[in-house]
Order: structure tokens, then sequence, then C-alpha cells
């Protein structure tokens, strides 16, 4: 039996789990209202589904299209920039079908900008963290965790909406 699917090299391996976190948060929209979307479902938290895609749609954009190549920030965001706060708060005003639209689109510039460099070494354009570019390498493994961060509150928040007596 052939197993070499198993042991795929580094950069398509990081790329798939990368992607596949990225389906799971576009599964999580799958049949939600848009009032589910923006509810507050976790008294602990002021996140809410749609501002968590939001927000990783913005991480896609900061991490590929700016840091990565240099370019400015792509619309919603060239008026906010870093400002990871009016993500999260400008949601509530966002369908899910444009929740999914924006997190698509940012996830295809995010594709097409890593397709540029073969090197997985290769160095940001921009520096991180006002020091200095940080490698392709540590931005998937960036995006990884922080989508599989994001996709573990949305397993909860989902939990909460399947469980509530409103339709999904």
């Amino acid at each position: 039996m052939d197993y070499s699917h198993l042991h795929p090299p580094e950069r398509e391996t990081l790329v798939q789990f990368l992607d596949q976190h990225r389906a799971m948060v576009l599964a999580a929209l799958d049949g939600l209202s848009d009032e589910a979307a923006v509810a507050r479902l976790l008294p602990a938290t002021e996140m809410t589904i749609g501002g968590i895609v939001k927000h990783l749609a913005h991480m896609e954009d900061l991490w590929f299209t700016c840091r990565l190549l240099g370019a400015s920030y792509p619309p919603p965001w060239e008026a906010t920039g870093d400002d990871e706060t009016w993500a999260w708060e400008s949601a509530r005003d966002d369908s899910v079908a444009s929740l999914r639209a924006l997190y698509r689109a940012a996830c295809d510039r995010s594709r097409a900008a890593t397709a540029r460099f073969d090197d997985l070494d290769h160095r940001a354009a921009q520096p991180s963290f006002g020091k200095a570019p940080v490698s392709l390498r540590w931005m998937l493994v960036q995006m990884i965790r922080e989508t599989a961060q994001h996709c573990g509150h949305l397993d909860l928040m989902l939990d909460v909406v399947r469980r509530a007596p409103h339709p999904r």
C-alpha cells in the first residue's frame, strides 16, 4: 500500500493544514442566519461568529498581502489598516453571505501571495512586531495557529446555536 500521501513535503503539509482550517471557518457559516452570526453567544466574550470570520479575513490580508508582499491593504481594510478591533465590531453590520465572500477573497489573495515564493525561508517585505520580517514558514504556521484557535471558538458558538430554540 502506498502511504506517500502521509509524508508530503513541508510546504504542502503546511498549506494542507491551513486550507483544512479555512474550510472549517467557511463550514461554520453553512446554514447560519444573519442574526446568529452577530449574536453574542458565549457569556464570557464579546466574540461573535461573524466577528471571528471577519477577523480571520483581516489576518489573512495582514500577513500575506501586507507583510509578505508589502502591498497596501485591500478593501475593506484600507481605511482601518492594522486596527484589529474594527473587524470584530463592524461584523455586526455584515450578512453571512458578505462575510463568506470577504473571507474567501482574503484566502484567495493569501494563496496567490504565497504561491509567488518557493522558499519557506523567504522573508516578508515588511517587518512584523516592529522588529524584523518573519519568514513565509512562520506566517503559514501563525495562520494555522490563529485559524485553528478560532475554529475552536466557532465550534463552541455553533453548539450554542444548535441548542437554541430558534432556527439556524
